[in-house]
């Protein structure tokens, strides 16, 4: 029985590995001088609905797109709880296809299915991407809300003056993925921590 466990655990890893490396890496902010297709930009804001006694609060790592024409995939690395992204991606129709949330050394993944346009002729703003991650529990879901507000967009303005000064004359197009607001379920991604089974007060 443990070899099985074993050889499902390598086999599992072997998956993965296969897996990521069918995806393109991108950086949360892309280099101006390299832009060849349309800069997309937004914010990532992660935010714990409820009590934890873990000291970690939650992050999202990395956020996935797929582009629904040649179903080619880029995973965008964000690593913080509030953290503006700007990447560079051919024009076309994408979906978010999941997230990737840290606390510490627990990482979580959860499959979204929101879509959303990027313009060839301007940047395309795609709002803030708000994640509520639920307490550690079994069975933890994680609220995915779309948002887009006057306030939003003119401290979005103001980030591209800063990081894309060469990108001031640029028009910018809002278009925030659909549904606007998504709910799903957090699963547990390996490897697990190795602490004490006792300590282990939370398994989903």
């Amino acid at each position: 029985m443990k070899k099985l466990w074993v050889f499902a655990r390598r086999l599992l890893g072997a998956l993965v590995l296969c897996l990521s490396g069918c995806v393109t890496e991108l950086p949360s902010l892309a280099d101006p001088t390299q832009v060849a297709g349309s800069l997309v930009v937004g914010r990532v804001l992660t935010v714990l609905t409820g009590e934890t006694s873990r000291r970690y609060p939650p992050e999202v790592r990395f956020f996935e797109l797929e582009d629904r024409a040649s179903q080619k995939r880029f995973q965008v690395e964000i690593k913080s709880p509030d953290q503006y992204f700007a990447v560079d991606l051919p024009p076309g129709d994408y979906r978010v296809n999941r997230v990737q949330i840290n606390e510490g050394p627990f990482m979580s993944m959860a499959g979204l299915s929101m879509v959303f346009s990027v313009d060839a002729s301007a940047i395309t703003y795609v709002g803030t991407w708000r994640f509520g991650v639920d307490s550690p529990r079994y069975g933890r879901n994680v609220v995915a809300s779309m948002i887009a507000d006057q306030e939003e967009t003119a401290r979005v303005r103001d980030f591209l003056n800063d990081q894309y000064p060469s990108f001031q004359e640029n028009s910018m197009v809002e278009h925030l993925p659909q549904p606007s607001h998504v709910e799903a379920r957090l699963y547990e991604v390996m490897p697990y921590p190795r602490y004490p089974r006792y300590f282990r007060r939370h398994w989903w």
